[in-house]
């Protein structure tokens, strides 16, 4: 959802218009006609017609058979680009290759982007389920998920709940927390574990565990390491979960390092 509040004075409508057309035909991929595209978007059939003839002419979306658009491949290839720069050097990439295959679970790295928790770089691992949502620019349920909570325990408890009532606190199992309060005190048991954990918080049997990897004065500098496993392994092995996931951390924090 858009802030009108904070629109800028030089906004080009044109290209807002555009974006907002591309963004109506990626959430369909059955496809949209130009008249379905114009009433989602709030536009005429006119303008959207010719909004839809520039980003097809671009490669943006896809004019088929049947008169309907889809997105187009460039769409895919600004995708790869987004994960290639979130990754960062090319060494941090293999850290969380080799962690995930020696380990059989599947790691993450997280930061803040523009000011909001996000995914930034995956590797999945057989022993790990499967989680289709947890990939580069995932940007939900910070506070679900143990990469969230190491990201977020490094605010300050104001930062804090300006950012839960920013995003919310959507239930995603009935074991989410949901208030502040409660929040708050996850934290600190985090804290004095040394790993944030989350245990069917994001996804029902399965558990994340998170470490901080580089802490900086400077927000989006700042990034942590996470892994997600079967809650009930979790529950038998949290302390060798840590001492790995510390592990792996310095090795991504020496690559960082090195790359700066």
């Amino acid at each position: 959802m858009r802030d009108p509040l904070a629109e800028p004075s030089d906004l080009i409508r044109s290209v807002s218009r555009a974006l907002r057309v591309l963004e109506s035909v990626g959430r369909a991929p059955r496809g949209l006609t130009v008249k379905q595209i114009a009433r989602r978007c709030e536009l005429t059939v006119a303008t959207t017609y010719h909004l839809v003839r520039t980003l097809a002419y671009e490669g943006y979306v896809i004019r088929r058979e049947d008169g309907t658009y889809i997105v187009g491949m460039e769409i895919a290839d600004r995708y790869r680009e987004l994960v290639t720069a979130f990754r960062g050097p090319a060494p941090v990439g293999e850290s969380l290759r080799r962690a995930a295959m020696e380990t059989g679970y599947s790691h993450f790295l997280g930061r803040f982007v523009g000011g909001q928790v996000a995914i930034t770089a995956t590797a999945e691992g057989p022993r790990s389920p499967y989680l289709e949502d947890l990939v580069p620019g995932f940007d939900e349920g910070a506070h679900a998920t143990a990469l969230g909570k190491a990201l977020l325990a490094t605010l300050t408890p104001d930062q804090r709940l300006r950012y839960l009532r920013e995003y919310g606190m959507r239930p995603f199992t009935t074991a989410t927390l949901t208030t502040a309060d409660a929040f708050e005190a996850d934290l600190a048991a985090g804290d004095r574990r040394g790993m944030q954990l989350e245990l069917g918080q994001f996804r029902q049997g399965v558990a994340c565990a998170a470490v901080l990897v580089t802490p900086d004065k400077d927000l989006e500098r700042r990034l942590v390491l996470a892994c997600a496993l079967p809650a009930g392994e979790m529950m038998t092995s949290a302390r060798v979960v840590r001492a790995k996931l510390l592990t792996v951390a310095r090795s991504v924090a020496d690559a960082v390092a090195a790359e700066n």
